[in-house]
């Protein structure tokens, strides 16, 4: 029997080149599952993605996720793609393994905790307060340069990525720190601000954007504190799970992470279309 993919909705074009596109997974004609192929992501037309998926299960473990993954990874090819990503939920092993086989290779996670009744205690020496507007202006400037060249590093032109950078900022903050539902807060040591955190709502709970320790004040302790201060954030706003991603390269932020109970729910990889 062949397993073979077949459109199941028409192909969604932009000008910019971006495409979408849903197939069915069939066997001869029998559909025995469904998946997306899309190049809509924000490097542009050449990264494409599998999106959602799946097959039956009465299907299952017969290789048909395999065959349809590396058909979507042909169409990808002939849309001029020469990096495709895909996006594992965390309780997925055969996609995991899947993944793995075919030589994917993960950059990034979602984590996400399960915040405890009461708050976290914080360590002697240390406090949290909300940021000030000086501080945010200081902030806020700094970041779009960071996110920028966070994003030119992982393929995309100096000029996308600061107008990417511009624009995130301005959808996620349209009212600055006053943006209903968004806390900045700064951790201090001895009376010495030595890093901050920026939560707000996200699809489940509290969402962790942005995190950092100071450079002259890492390797004391200070990540743990702020990832603490995050945890009594979340609780005072009634949110009972945190959520964050991690890119699979920061290993400390990852142990870090790990040592305070957060878990996958899902891994990201990629890999390059030869």
């Amino acid at each position: 029997m062949t397993t073979t993919l077949r459109p199941s909705g028409p192909l969604q074009q932009t000008t910019a080149g971006a495409r979408t596109r849903p197939y069915e997974i069939r066997v001869n004609s029998r559909r025995v599952g469904a998946l997306l192929i899309a190049s809509d992501t924000p490097f542009g037309p050449t990264v494409g993605e599998i999106r959602d998926l799946s097959v039956d299960e009465g299907d299952r473990r017969r290789g048909r996720a395999t065959v349809a993954a590396l058909a979507a990874e042909e169409v990808l090819r002939g849309w001029g793609c020469h990096r495709v990503r895909v996006s594992v939920p965390a309780d997925s092993a055969g996609g995991l393994r899947m993944a793995g086989a075919l030589g994917y290779t993960e950059y990034s996670r979602n984590m996400l905790k399960d915040l405890p009744a009461e708050p976290p205690a914080l360590p002697g020496g240390v406090l949290g307060r909300l940021m000030t507007d000086a501080e945010y202006e200081a902030w806020n400037a700094g970041a779009i340069e960071s996110y920028a060249a966070d994003w030119t590093s992982r393929g995309m032109s100096a000029q996308a990525a600061h107008a990417k950078s511009v624009a995130d900022h301005e959808t996620l903050l349209p009212q600055g720190p006053a943006t209903p539902g968004t806390t900045f807060v700064v951790l201090e040591a001895d009376g010495v601000p030595v890093g901050h955190v920026w939560l707000a709502p996200g699809d489940e709970g509290s969402y962790v954007y942005d995190v950092e320790v100071g450079a002259e004040y890492r390797g004391r302790g200070y990540g743990r504190s702020l990832m603490l201060l995050a945890e009594r954030t979340a609780l005072a706003e009634g949110h009972r799970l945190l959520g964050l991603h991690v890119f699979a390269a920061n290993t400390p932020a990852l142990r870090l992470y790990e040592s305070l109970g957060y878990r996958p729910t899902n891994f990201n990889y990629a890999k390059d279309l030869i």
